[in-house]
């Protein structure tokens, strides 16, 4: 069983995680306005990724015993400038998904909510992943910057990004 203070906390985080799975949906749409394809392909396999990332927080709170309290989604931006924007952006929103998530850890460390911990450890170890994945686009998006023929070699390998994996079961 979850405290109140931590459902509540819970369900604020499932509506930023539905935003992020929204806001990647509206970046990849962005990108295959400007003729990136693979850009488009990484962000909605993003979208998808963040999606399964709302349905295991959604089990836990229901399998603690807990109550879901679904809020609107914020509209998110439908233009995000040059693709280096983009990932900025992208980064900037990984980190404070990042922060929001310690801050959920650091309220279980608080209520000695050893489940809660338990199951927050993975979201903790993702985020890590989450901005490395961003930063090692950045990199070479930084190095070609407007650069045509870096971009599409760039747009070409994301267009490789595989289906992600499911998170494990709570």
């Amino acid at each position: 069983m979850i405290s109140d203070k931590m459902q509540k906390e819970l369900n604020e985080q499932v509506n930023k995680e539905f935003y992020s799975a929204y806001m990647y949906l509206a970046m990849s749409a962005y990108c295959n306005t400007i003729g990136l394809p693979g850009f488009a392909h990484w962000m909605r396999l993003q979208y998808e990724e963040e999606n399964m990332h709302v349905t295991r927080m959604y089990d836990y709170i229901l399998n603690q015993g807990g109550e879901i309290h679904l809020k609107a989604i914020e509209e998110p931006p439908t233009e995000y400038g040059t693709p280096i924007e983009v990932f900025e952006q992208t980064l900037e929103h990984e980190q404070f998904i990042t922060k929001s998530i310690h801050k959920l850890m650091s309220l279980a460390v608080q209520e000695t909510d050893y489940a809660t911990q338990t199951f927050l450890q993975w979201y903790v170890t993702e985020q890590v992943e989450e901005e490395a994945n961003v930063n090692d686009i950045l990199l070479p998006l930084r190095m070609v910057g407007e650069d045509k023929s870096g971009l599409m070699l760039i747009d070409q390998q994301l267009s490789g990004r595989a289906v992600p994996t499911p998170p494990p079961e709570n």
